[in-house]
């Protein structure tokens, strides 16, 4: 078996600059689909995460995906609200600790304005319960201030004390500008990959004192309330489009559940964020296999390539094989020569890929958290990964046997005969 190794050592350091080249596309292949999966592994944490702190998403009844599509992502519109009382009730139960009032349908240059309480920048929570934070700036206090998200910030190029216009409309449609009531920036917060970025948030009240002299979702002809005015009006919110509600006890979640979605009083539908959000991902789960699909076809590719420079080279070699017949090498040893420099090189690729892409998670995983709020990429291998690289090193064993049982095949007497 030494002498085995040597032989094939020697072999492939002779076609050293081939079998190079065939090494790095297995590594970029195997670099790619570790990759992806990391990223996709990453991508659904995040995603299951864009909301961590609520126990319950509270609004009007509805399906759940659809609810959690307005509540957290800002997507699309409620069917119907739910009255300012239903959510005053549910702040005062017993169980509940706080719950934070959102209340959709205007945007900012197509980003989706959320109306909420100054309380929002306290409790809401995403990722493994990372708090918001401000990059700069502070939460709105007075009436007609606003607090940006990070990709509003960049995007817009805002900055502190900007003065912006709301619109009516969410979806980027924007049918009125409430170009009397302007709102100015006094925070932004820091980059959190989830809507939180795409948002512009201000007060309930802020939301209704725009829309006092609005009525059916367009302007009171004849009526304007200028701001300065509007503060001696009732403010009041007379509904809101979700609650999300932070519990003291996790345990009592499904009792609370049960009682909201059999309220008499009115028909409301509470969701646990966590379960909603797995639904919500099986959705795009083609997306996602697509993608593993690819990097799997990249791998065959490489291993393919694999076969092929070693079938191709086996032309240059008979008379290589057939001298190591002459002298003594039996035919199976032959057949492990060819499959053995396959399996290395297989397994060479595996381990430089696995080790590059290390290097990328811990170079890149500061910058990816930072620049799109994902969570730092995993550095040590998972368990999945572990089975996918199995799987890798099982096919480019199984691929190396072909270029074996060639040679295998090969005559003394052939590759010994000149060719004319």
């Amino acid at each position: 078996m030494t002498r085995l190794f040597h032989l094939a050592a020697r072999s492939a350091w002779n076609r050293r600059a081939t079998l190079g080249l065939t090494l790095i596309a297995i590594l970029l292949a195997v670099t790619l689909l570790l990759g992806i999966e990391r990223l996709r592994q990453d991508a659904r944490a995040n995603f299951a995460h864009s909301v961590s702190g609520a126990d319950l998403v509270v609004g009007a009844r509805a399906s759940p995906i659809q609810l959690m599509l307005y509540a957290v992502f800002r997507l699309g519109e409620a069917t119907q609200n739910m009255s300012w009382e239903a959510a005053r009730r549910l702040d005062a139960h017993p169980a509940v600790a706080w719950t934070i009032p959102i209340s959709l349908g205007d945007s900012h240059r197509g980003y989706p304005v959320v109306g909420t309480r100054a309380n929002y920048f306290e409790h809401f929570m995403y990722g493994d319960r990372e708090p918001l934070r401000f990059a700069a700036g502070r939460p709105f206090e007075a009436l007609f201030e606003a607090v940006i998200g990070a990709e509003v910030a960049a995007r817009l190029g805002y900055a502190l004390n900007e003065r912006i216009t709301l619109a009516h409309g969410s979806g980027g449609i924007d049918f009125a500008h409430h170009d009397d009531k302007p709102f100015t920036v006094v925070g932004i917060l820091a980059r959190t990959g989830t809507p939180v970025d795409r948002s512009v948030h201000i007060s309930l009240e802020a939301m209704e004192a725009i829309h006092l002299d609005w009525q059916g979702g367009a302007p009171i002809p004849g009526l304007s309330i200028p701001p300065e005015l509007v503060r001696k009006f009732d403010l009041t919110p007379k509904s809101v489009t979700a609650v999300l509600v932070g519990l003291h006890q996790r345990a009592g979640v499904f009792a609370l559940q049960r009682e909201i979605n059999d309220s008499p009083d009115e028909p409301l539908m509470a969701v646990m964020p966590g379960i909603a959000l797995s639904q919500l991902w099986e959705m795009l789960a083609v997306a996602e296999r697509a993608l593993l699909a690819i990097s799997g076809l990249v791998v065959l590719v490489g291993l393919a390539g694999l076969v092929a420079v070693i079938l191709a080279s086996l032309g240059e070699r008979r008379r290589e094989l057939a001298i190591l017949r002459a002298v003594g090498a039996a035919p199976r040893e032959v057949f492990m020569l060819l499959a053995l420099e396959g399996l290395v090189l297989t397994l060479l690729g595996i381990l430089l890929g696995l080790a590059l892409t290390t290097l990328i998670a811990a170079g890149l995983g500061p910058w990816l958290s930072a620049q799109y709020g994902l969570a730092p990429l995993s550095i040590l291998p998972t368990s999945q990964e572990g089975c996918w690289l199995l799987l890798v090193l099982a096919v480019g064993t199984l691929a190396s046997l072909l270029p074996g049982w060639r040679a295998y095949r090969l005559s003394l007497a052939d590759g010994l005969t000149p060719r004319l």
